[in-house]
């Protein structure tokens, strides 16, 4: 891989040894994958921050690196609410390490604010084309898919290696090449809501890691293409999706069709949430948010719980921006009982590993809370949820699938 003079001098140690090491990570990928150079990048996103899932010897690995990110970067969901920690019971031993994981980022400059949809916050703004180096899955998604921008799904160590050089490797999906549509999937039946987070989760098995492009008969919006982009990183690899006449990639490149063409049915769909009736628990946590809510989910919140009471917990999962933003919808949710939480999610938090039967409205969720959680994980649309925590079994009896 072609190296400036000033890349080899980094390389060498004469900036020292953070750099050095982020370097090399960065040049040990690009010989891995092919990569021709090192390109700039306009900004990085940044996992392994949850000290659930990096525990002390990454806090140490942290906590050892000196500089500054040269780009703007923001970290990935922590593994509390870092301003109220307590409410969720986490314990004060893991919220001391929490917060120190915390701190040796902040000293890097890194913005802590800690989301999944990074895409959303003011001063974070990503356009078509950006090359970027973001890590948590369905962000990367977000990114590659809806915006247009141009991401691989990073490790941990190789986004904040990419935040502090300003550069990442040339290779996968900062190629044109490697953008284009392998697998064709037509859905012929309409769709609404969380039926996107359904179809998400099945294609992402059927995907793998290829680009899919879907033939859809209804419109997704952002918060459609939100979920089922995060759905299918969780379920399959997709880092990259196109949706016919939707998504911008596909409306200004000529793609031809993939030969290889799949059909999903609505069947395969209500399967998804007949989980509700297969589990051997009522759901004792109802979680929405993962993806974080945007501001039209909590507003849609906001009105299913307005005038209600919850009997059950009842977690809504945002970022800390919005929730400073639209404080009348916070007050509307937590009012009936239900917990608004911000830099962190059901998945990386360990408070969720006391439950052991969690309801979702999230196929990102669906497939990560059993394994990451230790809990069985049922589906629903944000309605079926709602009703579940203010009226427990009443939405298990009810069904539905919109």
């Amino acid at each position: 891989m072609y190296l400036t003079k000033e890349e080899e001098q980094i390389l060498n140690g004469e900036a020292g040894e953070t750099l050095r090491q982020a370097i090399g990570i960065l040049v040990t990928l690009g010989d891995i994958y092919g990569a021709d150079r090192l390109i700039p990048i306009k900004s990085a996103q940044i996992a392994g921050v949850s000290y659930k899932t990096i525990g002390d010897a990454g806090l140490e690995w942290i906590s050892d690196l000196q500089g500054r990110v040269k780009v703007p970067a923001i970290l990935n969901p922590a593994g509390m609410d870092l301003e109220d920690w307590e409410r969720l019971r986490i314990s004060p031993e893991f919220a001391e390490k929490q917060k120190l994981i915390i701190q040796a980022y902040a000293k890097l400059g890194i913005r802590c604010e800690c989301t999944c949809t990074p895409y959303t916050l003011e001063g974070f703004d990503t356009g078509y084309g950006d090359h970027l180096a973001w890590s948590e899955s369905s962000a990367v998604s977000y990114a590659n898919s809806v915006l247009g921008a141009r991401t691989n799904r990073e490790g941990g160590p190789s986004a904040l290696s990419a935040a502090l050089l300003g550069k990442t490797a040339n290779y996968g999906f900062h190629l044109d090449e490697n953008r284009v549509p392998e697998i064709s999937i037509h859905v012929e039946s309409p769709l609404k809501g969380s039926d996107y987070g359904a179809l998400g989760y099945i294609a992402g098995k059927l995907a793998g890691s290829r680009v899919p492009v879907f033939h859809l008969r209804t419109t997704p919006d952002a918060d459609e293409l939100k979920a089922i982009g995060a759905a299918m990183a969780a379920s399959g690899a997709v880092a990259l999706y196109h949706v016919e006449g939707v998504t911008p990639e596909i409306r200004r490149l000529n793609f031809e069709d993939p030969e290889e063409k799949i059909t999903i049915e609505r069947k395969q769909l209500d399967e998804v949430y007949e989980t509700l009736t297969k589990v051997t628990r009522e759901p004792e946590l109802i979680t929405i948010g993962c993806p974080h809510c945007s501001a039209t989910e909590l507003e849609k919140v906001a009105k299913l719980l307005k005038g209600k009471t919850v009997s059950k917990e009842l977690w809504i999962f945002t970022s800390r921006e919005l929730v400073k933003h639209y404080p009348e919808y916070i007050k509307t949710i937590e009012k009936s009982g239900a917990k608004v939480v911000c830099d962190t999610c059901m998945v990386v938090s360990p408070a969720t590993n006391r439950y052991s039967c969690v309801m979702v409205n999230s196929g990102k969720a669906l497939a990560y809370v059993p394994g990451m959680c230790g809990a069985e994980a049922v589906y629903g649309n944000m309605e079926m949820c709602i009703e579940e925590a203010v009226g427990g079994s009443t939405a298990k009896k009810e069904g539905g699938s919109h």
